[in-house]
């Protein structure tokens, strides 16, 4: 199976749901969804959510860069435009404010375990000893270690691939092309959008 059937992404239209029926249980299924738009058996705790967060202006730099490398999308506008459209929820999937917000308000159901990018970065062992307990898996200390070592793998290559924009992957991507105007919009906005909500997130390490 390539990736697209064994992780097949929930509302896309290929593979379809057709082949996300035929997988065998425990299945991974992707989705950008928001919350609200989750199958019910999500809502109801019948299967199990695993959510990451990245800080919105890394975020918005690699969403710009991704868009700009797909022909599908064939984005040619400039970052500033691109970064005013994801401020003012004019892009895919609707706001990004919105969208984590919701689902942190469910961080605490026993069937959602809520992850955040940088803390990937920070402490990949903790992390994956989150999942394990979160999905019930048991591994010993050797295992821990050589999923481990095969996770930061694929961190520095998704950090340092030569097929990706440079950086793409890292931590505090956003200060190599925000302007300091920029930023201080951009800081603005989030504290407008974000004020009311306790989730915080780092933007360096």
């Amino acid at each position: 199976m390539n990736i697209d059937e064994q992780l097949p992404v929930l509302e896309y239209p290929q593979p379809g749901l057709d082949i996300i029926k035929e997988l065998t249980s425990p299945r991974l299924i992707k989705s950008h969804l928001p919350y609200r738009f989750l199958p019910s058996d999500l809502h109801n705790g019948d299967s199990k959510v695993i959510y990451m967060a990245r800080n919105p202006k890394d975020l918005v730099v690699s969403y710009y860069q991704f868009h700009r490398s797909l022909r599908t999308m064939s984005y040619r506008g400039t970052f500033q435009e691109f970064c005013r459209r994801f401020m003012n929820d004019k892009l895919g999937y609707g706001s990004w404010f919105e969208h984590v917000q919701e689902f942190w308000e469910h961080h605490m159901d026993s069937n959602v375990l809520f992850l955040k990018y940088e803390d990937m970065h920070r402490d990949l062992v903790t992390m994956v000893e989150q999942l394990a307990r979160f999905l019930g898996v048991s591994c010993d200390k050797a295992q821990l270690e050589s999923l481990t070592e095969h996770c930061h793998q694929l961190v520095d290559q998704c950090c340092n691939a030569e097929a990706l924009p440079v950086g793409r992957g890292r931590v505090g991507l956003w200060k190599d092309i925000f302007t300091v105007s920029m930023n201080e919009k951009f800081d603005l906005v989030y504290k407008q959008k974000m004020g009311k909500c306790d989730l915080t997130f780092d933007f360096y390490l």
